[in-house]
């Protein structure tokens, strides 16, 4: 007996089937079987079928005398077939991955479960890309005993995904209904009912594909027959439940109906015609009453607005808001706002509440305008447009410019004032870039700006212009210009080619080489960067300020990445990477930097190298750092070699000095008077015009969010931890928070907390965001250490220290030990923090001194200045400053 059967159902599908055969045969686990289910199939299915029985043992073939014009039915033959203790179900146009049925019978062994259910991960043909389905069900490996425990898992009614005990399915004559689409609904609602415990496990475990142009039961969204029967399965599903006596599950599954089932005829909505939305009004309607109200209140409030739409049969309202469900959600034409409350359109109904949302609390850059284009027109080498713009929230100023953008395109509009409500634009342009026209409004008192794309009509059709196409994108049908293949001239792609030969990395590195032979370095001029050239920041831009200060007869020029800006227009740039670049390393006789110039450059002889650093704390760095720490020679002698470029290391503190120099491999000078970038947090003077620029209103505090990245999960956002949704539930009144992410972190601030969090990612100083701030908020990163000399609170979120110090990065101090602030691992408890902040602040003033004097003992505010004077070999002396003038205050 083998250990597993995979029944793969199939009809007409003779080209993929070999496929989803051999990703069963390939299985790790090789004692199973395969159990081809042929719904009479009336392609090459047959011959196919019968080379892959012919090949291998393991592989038998069923098939069915007419066709079932459903998936239960073949299903159902393999189940009657299955000869094995634990049985799974593919489709023909899907695959298993290799360790799933030796991951999931190990599982049900383990457990004793009923049936385990795994991850499944749509693949996208055309790309490769694999998207997970709600991830979230899936995070934890558990055993759950019953439905009941955990109703959300309703969300979870494939078939596909899971290894089921076949004497448990016989026992309780668990069948797939036949002549019925989406069956697999009505089997799960039943697996749910009888099953005693079932296990979770969250790796994927089933690969369904989607190919660029395919037909199936869950595409076939846009016929009518498709919406009755998945709307039959609901009630058949109900019914099972309320027959198990579980009538108080009933609402959590008909919860599943709306956020999964009926949302996937909603997206696609706006893209269909009246006649069809009527008719599918009508077909959903009288189940969406028949839904408690407690489960719309569950759910996202545009998909609550739609369901009452779709009850009151209101098609034209639903066509429109259906243009809020996807893609950048475009916000309703009109709004109420009442005792605090924002309702969709124009009637103060409780189902139209879309508080939750905050649309009408958004600070104007990120505000939400709707345009829609009425007509669009071209004569062959310009378009014009009838653009209507729809201000719900009342922000519009009157101190104001408008435009159209387009990449760097920005064309001048005048928008009018419509009778109807809302402003009417006539806009004529040539587009000259590619991607999606947005109209914008421009705040003329402090430059802050909002822009939103166009919608158009889903249906129209594509408008031909030379080198360019205008097309309707996505379900919610936005405007956008794709460009035509150009195919340039034969001397252009020799130019290009020629470039690309000699511009290599491996060319410019030896050109470097023998121009640090041939050229002697001049000493007039510096090399700055900071992060690698992506800003004008950090300590070498407070050395390169106390240089110009000081006016002395050194040329700086200052490193930048590409397509990085907020340099200062006065500073001489040089592209990171570039040959320029490459010539000015060679002659420059300063180089200072805080993170590393381009490893495997030699230093010029006669050069001489500052590296600054850029930061200091507990979390390990150097050869103990994840990508160091391993035994691997090469980029171990690399990083060696890196740092014996090193004439001088900045040290901001002892414990720096004890132990991040020999962590570094740094064995040359050390200079220890501070942190030049910290000398501005010792002056304490906030720039002019930061609370404007970050939009803080008036009486609000603020709270510094500062996370580290977690070398495991980069640019996943994994590091904002806290739940901000519960922040800006709890404190949206009092605080505002900045989000400082890691430069190494992607995170996109979602738009219902964008009213309390204002995303500061790429903002360009962060001693700005220090000053301007009333407390920090951090986990391991080392803005703490800089943050300590203003005095003021820290608290830090530690909800996975033991992961990060023992599995993830590695720490040099025991953080909850030396904290100068609460360690919280529940944002409950920081939210009851920050409501008595003096007090608790107060409580840690003991450790807060203890830390500072570890870290901060050498601040004093002129660090800059005493380096350039050492360093750079100049003359000049400094009178030490009063330092009870320095700390009184704080």
């Amino acid at each position: 007996m083998p250990d597993c059967t995979v029944v793969v159902i199939t009809y007409n599908d003779a080209e993929r089937l070999p496929r989803a055969v051999k990703s069963v045969l390939n299985q790790s686990l090789r004692d199973l079987e395969v159990v081809i289910a042929d719904d009479s199939s009336t392609d090459d299915t047959p011959r196919v079928a019968a080379e892959l029985v012919r090949s291998d043992l393991r592989v038998r073939y069923l098939r069915r005398r007419s066709n079932s014009g459903g998936c239960g039915a073949p299903r159902n033959d393999g189940l009657d077939a299955a000869v094995s203790p634990y049985i799974m179900f593919l489709d023909s146009d899907d695959q298993l991955p290799t360790h799933a049925c030796k991951s999931l019978v190990d599982e049900i062994r383990r457990t004793g479960a009923d049936f385990v259910s795994g991850q499944i991960s749509r693949l996208y043909e055309a790309t490769g890309r694999q998207e997970r389905y709600y991830p979230s069900l899936f995070a934890r490996r558990r055993v759950v005993e019953g439905i009941r425990h955990e109703p959300e898992l309703f969300l979870d009614s494939f078939s596909t995904n899971k290894l089921y005990d076949v004497r448990f399915l016989r026992e309780h004559v668990l069948r797939f209904p036949e002549n019925l689409h989406y069956e697999d609904h009505v089997f799960a609602a039943e697996l749910y009912a009888v099953a005693r415990r079932f296990a979770i496990v969250p790796w994927v475990i089933y690969l369904w594909h989607r190919a660029a142009e395919e037909s199936s039961i869950s595409l076939s969204i846009d016929q009518m027959e498709n919406v009755r029967h998945r709307v039959l399965a609901a009630r058949l599903s109900d019914k099972i439940l309320l027959d198990h006596g579980m009538a108080d599950l009933v609402p959590a599954r008909q919860g599943r109906f709306l956020r999964q089932d009926l949302r996937v005829y909603l997206n696609p909505l706006p893209r269909r015609n009246r006649v069809w939305v009527k008719e599918f009004a009508s077909v959903v309607g009288p189940y969406l009453k028949e839904i408690p109200q407690e489960i719309y209140d569950r759910i996202d409030p545009m998909m609550r607005v739609c369901c009452r739409l779709i009850i009151e049969d209101r098609v034209d309202d639903l066509m429109v808001a259906a243009r809020s469900l996807c893609g950048t959600k475009a916000p309703p034409r009109a709004a109420l706002r009442q005792d605090g409350r924002t309702y969709w359109g124009t009637t103060l109904e409780p189902a139209m509440d879309i508080t939750a949302l905050r649309l009408a609390e958004l600070p104007f850059s990120a505000t939400r305008l709707r345009h829609e284009v009425g007509e669009i027109t071209s004569d062959g080498a310009e378009v014009t447009m009838t653009v209507h713009t729809y201000d719900p929230f009342g922000v519009l100023p009157l101190d104001r410019q408008a435009f159209l953008e387009l990449g760097d395109q920005r064309i001048p509009i005048e928008p009018q004032p419509s009778g109807e409500g809302g402003y009417v634009s006539e806009i004529t342009f040539a587009p000259a870039a590619m991607g999606a026209p947005r109209i914008g409004f421009t705040r003329e008192r402090d430059g802050h700006t909002t822009a939103d794309p166009l919608l158009v009509d889903p249906n129209m059709k594509p408008v031909e212009l030379p080198g360019c196409t205008l097309t309707a994108e996505g379900n919610a049908a936005y405007l956008r210009v794709h460009g035509a293949a150009v195919t340039p001239r034969l001397a252009q792609r020799v130019k290009r080619a020629v470039l690309r030969r000699v511009s290599t990395p491996a060319t410019k590195l030896r050109v470097y080489k023998l121009l640090i032979k041939l050229v002697p370095p001049r000493k007039d001029l510096a090399l700055f960067e900071s992060d690698c050239g992506k800003g004008y920041t950090g300590s070498p831009r407070a050395i390169y300020e106390e240089l110009r200060r000081q006016d002395l007869p050194i040329e700086a020029v200052w490193s930048v990445a590409k397509h990085r800006a907020n340099f200062p227009g006065d500073v001489p740039l040089v592209r990171r990477g570039s040959w320029r670049y490459i010539w000015t390393m060679a002659r420059a006789g300063f180089w200072v930097d805080s993170h590393g110039f381009p490893l495997d450059y030699p230093k010029p002889r006669g050069t001489r190298y500052l590296q600054t650093w850029h930061g200091q704390g507990i979390k390990s760095i150097g050869f103990d750092a994840p990508d160091l720490r391993a035994d691997f020679d090469q980029p171990r002698e690399q990083w060696r070699a890196a740092v014996a470029r090193w004439d001088a290391l900045v040290s901001p503190s002892a414990e720096f000095s004890r132990v991040f120099v020999p962590n570094l491999g740094h064995t040359g000078a050390v200079i220890r008077y501070g942190t030049p970038r910290c000398d501005a947090l010792i002056r304490g003077t906030l720039p002019d015009g930061v609370r404007e620029r970050l939009e803080i209103p008036p009486g609000r505090k603020v709270l510094l969010y500062a996370p580290t990245y977690r070398d495991r999960a980069k640019n996943t956002g994994k590091s904002v931890r806290v739940n901000l949704d519960l922040l800006a539930e709890e404190l949206a009144d009092e605080w505002v928070l900045i989000l400082r992410t890691h430069p190494v972190e992607r995170f996109r601030v979602p738009e219902r907390v964008r009213h309390f969090v204002r995303p500061a990612g790429s903002y360009p100083e962060i001693n700005d965001l220090i000053l301007v701030s009333d407390a920090l908020l951090t986990d391991y990163s080392s803005v703490m250490c800089d943050y300590a000399v203003t005095g003021k609170p820290m608290l830090f979120f530690v909800d996975d220290w033991d992961d990060y110090r023992l599995g993830e990065r590695g720490v040099y101090h025991d953080l909850p030990s030396i904290a100068p602030g609460p360690c919280l691992t529940r944002t409950e408890d920081l939210v009851a923090c920050l409501r008595d902040l003096p007090a608790v602040h107060r409580r840690y003033a003991g450790r807060y001194a203890a830390f500072r004097q570890l870290w901060c003992a050498d601040e004093r505010g002129n660090a800059s200045a005493r380096i350039v004077r050492e360093f750079f070999a100049l003359p000049a002396t400094m009178p030490a400053p009063d330092r009870s003038v320095l700390w009184g205050a704080r």
